[in-house]
């Protein structure tokens, strides 16, 4: 990243950004997240610390396991899957578009992962152009 924004404006930014994501440690605990009050994905504050295995349905954690498995061992950088999700009490279906990314540092060496989900229905719903400002 270039620049060093402070403390208070990268929580700003992380909050700002058009997704939600949380974030792994290299020993698979969760260390963080966004969007708390908003999540499509909603998690108590005592999933900080725990282990993502405990996070997950049980029908997605063999894949979760594979996914990070393949990241720590360099075969993988990058996961991406979407799903139809009921939402709201309606249980309106959404395309949901969920991606893994492993965290490196600048040697490659495995730090964590990234999980980032977002709600591309509407998206998809785009055509044509719409200029700045129009």
């Amino acid at each position: 990243m270039i620049g060093k924004p402070n403390n208070e404006e990268l929580e700003a930014i992380l909050e700002t950004l058009p997704l939600e994501f949380s974030v792994l440690n290299k020993d698979d605990e969760v260390l963080a997240w966004n969007k708390h009050e908003t999540r499509i994905f909603k998690r108590p504050e005592a999933a900080i610390g725990r282990n993502v295995r405990q996070c997950h349905p049980p029908k997605s954690v063999d894949k979760v396991e594979k996914i990070i498995s393949e990241m720590k061992k360099g075969k993988r950088d990058v996961a991406e899957f979407w799903i139809d999700l009921p939402i709201g009490e309606a249980g309106t279906k959404r395309k949901i578009l969920i991606r893994y990314f492993a965290l490196r540092n600048k040697d490659g060496k495995y730090l964590g992962c990234l999980e980032a989900s977002m709600d591309i229905t509407d998206i998809q719903k785009i055509n044509g152009e719409k200029r700045l400002l129009d």
